[in-house]
Formats: C-alpha cells, sequence, structure tokens
C-alpha cells in the first residue's frame, strides 16, 4: 500500500477542524476526570461520560468510550475488562476517547492516579514521558512509523517499563477515517505527515497488575 493511499482524506477535510476535534476531544477528558472519584465503576464512569460529551456538542462516537481502572489498564482496547472493578482510594485509571466534532476525528487518552500511588504515579507520567520522547524523534529525526515504536521499545526498556505491542497508533481523518484503510501507525514504512496520526503508548509494570496508556495527534 502506498503512503499516498494510507494519507487519503475525505472532501471535507479540513487541518484546522481537526485540530478543533483534537482540543474539544481533551476537553472531554478532563471533563470526565473531574468527575471520577473513588468507588466508581468503569460502567458507571461510562455512563456519567455522555454529559460531559453533551455539554461540549460532541457529534457521536467513532470509537466505543474506554475508561479502565486498577487491574484492568493492563488490557487493550480489543481486551474486555474484569467485571466488579471499582475505583479505589489509592489507585490508577485511564480514559482513552474517540469523538467527532464538526465532522472530523479526536482521539486523546491520558492516565491518572487517586490518592497516594507513588509507584502507579510513576507508571502514569513514564506513559507520558514515552509519548513524547517518540513524537519528539518523529519530529527531528523524521522516523517512519515502524521505527518509532522500535524506538518506543527501547525507550520504555531502558526507563524499566514493558511497552504493549499490540498498541501502534492509527489513522485519524475527516469521520469517518476507516474508509481508507490505513492500518497502524507500527507498520507505516515511511514518515508520517502532521495532523493525521495517533500515537499511541500503552504500558505495563513488569510484575505488577496495573499499567498506563497515553496518545495523542501527532503534530509538527
Amino acid at each position: 500500500m502506498s503512503h499516498p493511499r494510507q494519507e487519503a482524506v475525505g472532501d471535507r477535510f479540513d487541518p484546522q477542524l481537526m485540530q478543533h476535534a483534537r482540543e474539544r476531544t481533551w476537553a472531554a477528558l478532563q471533563g470526565i476526570r473531574a468527575r471520577m472519584q473513588p468507588g466508581i465503576s468503569e460502567d458507571e464512569a461510562k455512563a456519567m461520560a455522555l454529559e460531559v460529551f453533551q455539554k461540549l456538542g460532541m457529534e457521536r462516537l467513532w470509537h466505543p468510550v474506554i475508561i479502565r481502572i486498577g487491574p484492568n489498564t493492563t488490557k487493550t482496547y480489543r481486551e474486555r475488562s474484569e467485571p466488579g472493578v471499582r475505583l479505589g482510594e489509592n489507585d490508577i485509571y485511564f480514559i482513552d476517547l474517540g469523538l467527532v466534532f464538526s465532522g472530523h476525528e479526536g482521539d486523546a487518552g491520558d492516565t491518572f492516579v487517586t490518592g497516594h500511588a507513588p509507584q502507579q504515579q510513576a507508571c502514569a507520567e513514564a506513559a507520558r514521558q514515552l509519548f513524547h520522547l517518540v513524537a519528539d524523534a518523529w519530529r527531528s529525526r523524521g522516523l517512519s512509523g515502524e521505527a518509532l515504536y522500535a524506538f518506543a521499545e527501547r525507550q520504555a526498556e531502558a526507563i524499566g517499563w514493558r511497552l504493549n505491542h499490540e498498541i501502534k497508533g492509527h489513522r485519524v481523518s475527516d469521520f469517518p477515517h476507516a474508509v481508507h484503510k490505513a492500518g497502524d501507525l507500527g507498520e507505516l514504512g515511511e514518515r508520517p505527515s502532521s495532523g493525521l496520526w495517533i500515537l499511541e503508548i500503552q504500558i505495563a509494570h513488569p510484575t505488577e497488575p496495573y499499567g498506563a496508556f497515553y496518545e495523542d495527534l501527532l503534530t509538527a
């Protein structure tokens, strides 16, 4: 598959609207974070999230809302959460949103900690650190998608975390991006263009049952 085909967009595509969708999706994520309290379940959190989306004028979801708590933070988006998990007083959780605003797809994910959980906090910060290291390598070295994830694996190991190899980023565009069948960012053999690809980083503690997730749009 050629690079132009993998970066194809629709007639309505507008880079400024992509940035608008990105900003609105991050606002939604922070709105959910502000409402996350110990005792809440993942299903309750997802139901609460719909109120946040309505206030921000979301048009639709382009992927299901994913909220993982505690041991479920090691699971990929394809895996089902273990039922009955509720947010603890000193706990970790992440939010992963795929929302459509003005016909364009936003995708954002981040990890947070409640109370005093220093090891889990270090995990959340490591996911953000890895994201920025990889994004900076894309900007400064022009790495391909494949090379970005090879770099991410080396960096994760260097700081003591395990990179989840099943999570390798993807395209976004004017809705629906899926018509272009672009594949994963981690399979792209050329340098991804700005404003079209989501870099996803998911890590886990090498021995303990928790992990962290961070994703955002790659932008120059």
